[in-house]
């Protein structure tokens, strides 16, 4: 008998047996438990996370007769009765699995349909799966909508898509639908380890992490790795030799690059980043790898219960969570992350991974009395290496910014300096301002609805750092604008602006009262000039000629 890979030979038989996605599990048994059985499912989710298996499990619900050919309906299908043995085996006749990828058209879809119509042969539902349903023509989503939303009650129709985006809301609304979740690293691995040792097959709990990790939350890709590591491994799995099928970098390597940034060691980086290239490790996922890292360490400066008996380099998380400063370890996980997105349009893979470990060395935050802080650890801050020098504070940000900006400010620049957000020193001068609202408001550089605000707004009261508005609508106030208009104020002035406004009539004059009481002077003007005009009035006596209502505008 031929070898049958592992992805299909544990493809899960029930639901019982299905792993991460308990929440889809639970409604569907729920449903079919209480007969709330709905016309149309839909499930959604990335690839090798059970979609076409939640399909053939429900198609088996809908259509078990039990062990002894009486039952009805169940959450918990036998798996001995014909139908459960035939929709496994792929040959059961009321059962249709349809690839929308390679079956597009509005002339496959009709043919579908047209078999709807008939009565299940030999079951209780007759049930149609279509995979990959995004990939269908806008005429074939049509021509299904009426069926869809009124099946024949014997009719149930599952979808699955890896891209709900491109599925008509026409369609979505006419489906239950179910997110089916990526699973996590851990899941993953302890499944791989229940089948390794049904399989009877040698394991090391490291080479299953690596699996767990590499799968990118799909089962089924780490069933085919787990496959392609047996071969490999010669019919065993070791950490090491899972590591070099994956090219996975040994996480050694990359706590030896954190000791070199806390050190300065701008050689010993490089020295690593040779090492890297001689193993043919990937650069890439190097960075991603640090990238990890470094939020392992910032999880355990915040929450130092979050230490996982489970990180393989947890001893060195808590020893660096404990060493290296917090806002260090922010800016490295921003620079690495950078680095990640700059490889591509740095002219090698080399180049780019370098130079984003030159950057951690050349930045550091700020102390808070605006001076450079002393290098990681406690060391002196000195040059990272031969010929790099830390930049000055030449473009160092403003004090209004957050400190995340000024993170992506030293990310992105060879200048700039990073610091933590300072308190705003205030420009200790008299509030010039005499109460001309209006000469105020076309100073202001403001827009949108900020703008309207500052045209309807009528001055109440105003001393000191205190300026007190009236606004004849609420919606005025609406999404913020008067906290920008107090940002605009506080720019003007040079100073923080204590800035209210209550919401009633309207009685003084506004800029845009006084824009409409210029604009019908003008308009007046207008209509005055043309009836006084000799040529015009000539018209209108010897021809009759009479002015149309509202063609006369003013000049700009």
């Amino acid at each position: 008998m031929s070898y049958q890979v592992l992805a299909r030979k544990w493809r899960p038989k029930n639901f019982e047996s299905l792993v991460g996605q308990e929440h889809v599990v639970r409604a569907l048994s729920h449903a079919l438990e209480h007969k709330r059985l709905h016309h149309a499912y839909l499930f959604t989710g990335t690839r090798g996370v059970g979609k076409t298996t939640l399909a053939r499990i429900l198609a088996k619900s809908l259509n078990c007769i039990g062990a002894d050919g009486k039952g009805d309906v169940t959450a918990h299908p036998c798996g001995v009765c014909q139908p459960c043995l035939e929709i496994d085996a792929g040959r059961f006749v009321d059962y249709l699995e349809m690839d929308a990828a390679s079956n597009r058209g509005v002339d496959e879809m009709a043919q579908l349909l047209e078999q709807a119509v008939y009565s299940p042969a030999n079951a209780r539902f007759k049930v149609y799966m279509i995979d990959e349903v995004h990939m269908l023509s806008s005429h074939a989503f049509n021509s299904m909508l009426k069926t869809l939303e009124e099946p024949p009650d014997y009719v149930k129709f599952i979808l699955a898509t890896t891209d709900q985006q491109k599925i008509p809301v026409t369609v979505l609304s006419r489906c239950l639908q179910f997110n089916l979740k990526q699973m996590l690293p851990a899941q993953i691995a302890e499944h791989l380890h229940k089948v390794l040792t049904a399989e009877e097959i040698a394991f090391e709990p490291g080479a299953l992490a690596l699996l767990g990790r590499a799968a990118n939350g799909s089962m089924r890709d780490a069933l085919s790795l787990t496959d392609q590591a047996i071969a490999y491994d010669a019919g065993a799995l070791s950490e090491a030799a899972v590591r070099t099928m994956l090219g996975a970098l040994d996480q050694t390597y990359l706590i030896r690059i954190v000791d070199a940034l806390a050190a300065n060691e701008g050689a010993s980086l490089l020295a690593i980043a040779d090492e890297l290239v001689q193993r043919s490790l990937s650069l890439r996922a190097a960075l991603q790898d640090l990238s990890s890292l470094l939020h392992r360490i910032a999880l355990v400066q915040v929450v130092p219960g979050t230490v996982s008996s489970d990180w393989e380099d947890s001893a060195a998380v808590e020893r660096f969570a404990a060493s290296l400063p917090a806002e260090q370890i922010q800016l490295f996980y921003e620079i690495c992350n950078r680095g990640r997105a700059d490889i591509e349009r740095a002219p090698d893979e080399y180049a780019g991974f370098t130079m984003t470990l030159l950057r951690m060395l050349a930045f550091r935050p700020l102390a808070a009395g605006g001076t450079q802080a002393t290098g990681l650890a406690g060391a002196r801050a000195q040059p990272a290496a031969p010929g790099v020098r830390a930049a000055p504070p030449v473009n160092a940000p403003r004090a209004t910014e957050p400190a995340a900006v000024s993170v992506a400010r030293a990310a992105g620049s060879r200048e700039a300096v990073v610091a933590p957000a300072a308190p705003i020193v205030e420009r200790r001068q008299a509030l010039e301002f005499d109460g001309d609202w209006i000469a105020l408001a076309a100073q202001l550089k403001v827009t949108g609805l900020v703008r309207q605000l500052v045209q309807q707004a009528e001055l109440v009261a105003f001393g000191g750092d205190k300026i007190e508005l009236r606004v004849p609508i609420r919606t005025l106030l609406d999404a913020g604008a008067l906290e920008k208009l107090k940002l605009a104020l506080r720019e003007h002035f040079g100073r923080p602006i204590q800035l209210a406004a209550q919401v009633g009539s309207v009685q003084g004059t506004t800029v845009a009262r006084r824009d409409e009481d210029e604009r019908s002077k003008r308009q007046a003007q207008a209509v005055d000039a043309i009836q006084t005009d000799p040529f015009v009035k000539a018209l209108v006596k010897d021809f009759g000629a009479t002015i149309v209502p509202g063609s006369i505008k003013p000049t700009p």
